[in-house]
């Protein structure tokens, strides 16, 4: 089985000078249960191209984020990710979608995206998701014309979280409210920011950084009891 790993291209907010893009741990933890695993896995985002982090979370402090941030393979990888016009779903067993804020700009309204997650998932695949990643799965539609997230309970980025990351005036809109609005059961934790993940057959998500590594960890653990 191969894994794709979707990242955001976007690095700006409205009004905050800092630059936004994808949350460095949602994607290096991920990475590195796969890779003790020897699970291949190829990087896209919407546009191709170079993956910016958000300044925020470049916490170099984290052993796993130093390890994969100075491999030059693997920073080589995240400047040159793929686009969706070059993937083949039908060569990946799993999809996940990566957080940090940029995600909540470019992931939503991506037919292409969205018509990958259909197919990987119609094919028996996974589709996994973490914190503002899961805004990836709002608008995806299944053959029979349904939502993929209708009746599906998942979590991701609360809005509590939101208010205590003062995020709330810069965000396009409630992730939590925009989910439940598209028929999904949301849940969440009763502590902000701790550990947390969801899962509904063949759709796993996490609510938060923290989540990351036990979203990998669940889906090696399904991937091996198969």
């Amino acid at each position: 089985m191969k894994a794709l790993i979707v990242c955001t291209n976007h690095d700006t907010f409205p009004n905050k000078t800092n630059k936004t893009g994808l949350w460095l741990s949602e994607l290096t933890h991920f990475c590195q249960v796969l890779d003790r695993q020897k699970i291949a896995y190829d990087l896209v985002s919407p546009l191709g191209g170079v993956i910016p982090i958000d300044e925020r979370s470049l916490d170099l402090k984290d052993e796993v984020n130093r390890t994969y941030y100075e491999d030059e393979v693997f920073r080589q990888r995240m400047e040159s990710s793929l686009k969706p016009s070059d993937i083949d779903p039908k060569k990946y067993g799993l999809i996940y979608f990566t957080g940090g804020h940029g995600t909540m700009w470019d992931f939503p309204d991506n037919a292409d995206l969205q018509k990958i997650t259909s197919v990987i998932y119609e094919n028996r695949g996974t589709v996994a998701a973490v914190a503002h990643g899961v805004s990836a799965l709002l608008n995806v539609q299944l053959s029979d014309g349904k939502r993929l997230i209708d009746d599906k309970y998942l979590t991701a980025f609360s809005n509590m979280e939101e208010t205590l990351s003062s995020m709330v005036s810069e965000v396009p809109f409630s992730l939590e409210d925009r989910l439940r609005e598209h028929g999904a059961h949301f849940t969440k934790t009763r502590i902000p920011f701790t550990q947390n993940i969801e899962m509904d057959e063949r759709l796993v998500t996490g609510q938060n950084p923290a989540s990351a590594k036990k979203i990998a960890r669940k889906l090696v653990e399904e991937l091996v009891e198969k």
